[in-house]
């Protein structure tokens, strides 16, 4: 073949090969673009709906609402509706308690909600078989100030022991776990700044809730020594649930579906504790201090058993009346014996 025809020949291919890429580019190029679903655009009125389930007691938090749009035709007098010209709602809600289950998503009413100051608040506050008992507190005992109404606390007991005439031994220990705070002196809601910050403040009480057990041993722990708060961090609990969960005291039924452990052990999470207390001596700090109760000497017991036979003596011989005999006053004993 002649070498013209040749070369002819295989830039027509060439040709043709780069004419039917650029063909295929531009026929693909200009396909129909896909359609992109569109999410729809909610309208309607907004109102306030709970981010999660709220059960009776739960003091209301800047994120247990939002607002979400609401069908007009479903709108109910008792909600909290956004209005433009008016005074924001949410102001209202926080360090409110609930006094009705709120589901999730669901809108939050005037009448499930209860406000600080309004008969029933405190008692709305507490969950079911539970107490409510007041403890003073100072700003060294009370963590400086930075307790607030739903955080949770360990209460410190401090004391004396005598035991005879030596030096008495020192000793702190935990005795009560996971407390939570309802409320510092009459205020539930903690005070906050321009920028909704929690701010430290001065108080003499804390009102923290309990079981009827735990607020008899914390009346007598009052009369013993000192009380003093210990603010708990927020995994505490699950780390201490998991422990019990791993050593069998904490043990779930056979059966339970996934939802019904899950509200066992959210309220196993938020019970209080009196177990077995933790403590320390002031032979712990220090080694000029004693780590063992003082020993009783015998004539500490020697003095107190005739301070309790003279109790006993004067309850035998009963009362003294006095006898006037011709102007001379008698005392005369109504011995019992």
């Amino acid at each position: 073949m002649d070498r013209k025809k040749v070369i002819l020949l295989v830039c027509a291919l060439l040709i043709a090969a780069v004419t039917a890429f650029m063909a295929r580019s531009m026929f693909a190029g200009g396909s129909a673009p896909k359609a992109v679903a569109q999410k729809p655009v909610p309208t309607g009125p907004q109102v306030i709906v709970a981010t999660r389930a709220l059960p009776v007691g739960t003091i209301i938090t800047a994120d247990s609402f939002r607002y979400q749009p609401w069908p007009k035709e479903l709108i109910e007098e008792a909600y909290f509706v956004k209005k433009e010209g008016e005074a924001d709602a949410t102001e209202q809600l926080v360090g409110t308690v609930v006094r009705n289950p709120i589901t999730a998503g669901q809108p939050i009413t005037h009448g499930s909600l209860v406000a600080p100051g309004d008969r029933g608040f405190l008692a709305a506050a507490l969950g079911p078989g539970m107490r409510a008992v007041s403890v003073p507190v100072s700003a060294l005992t009370g963590v400086s100030g930075f307790v607030f109404p739903g955080d949770r606390v360990d209460l410190v007991l401090t004391q004396n022991v005598a035991g005879g005439a030596g030096q008495p031994l020192k000793v702190s220990e935990t005795v009560i776990r996971n407390l939570r705070v309802l409320a510092t002196d009459q205020r539930a809601t903690p005070t906050v700044d321009d920028k909704g910050n929690s701010v430290p403040s001065k108080y003499k009480l804390v009102t923290l809730e309990v079981t009827p057990r735990i607020a008899e041993k914390i009346a007598v722990a009052q009369t013993i020594g000192t009380l003093s708060l210990s603010l708990r961090s927020l995994a505490d609990n699950a780390a201490e649930l998991e422990m019990a969960l791993a050593s069998g005291d904490v043990k779930l039924p056979k059966g339970a579906s996934a939802e019904e452990e899950e509200k066992i052990l959210a309220s196993i999470q938020k019970q209080p504790t009196a177990g077995p207390s933790t403590y320390s001596t002031g032979g712990d700090v220090s080694r000029f201090q004693r780590s063992t109760p003082p020993a009783v000497t015998p004539v500490a017991v020697a003095t107190e058993a005739i301070r309790i036979e003279k109790q006993i003596d004067k309850v035998r011989r009963g009362s003294v009346v006095r006898v006037s005999r011709g102007g001379t006053v008698e005392e005369v004993s109504m011995d019992r014996r």
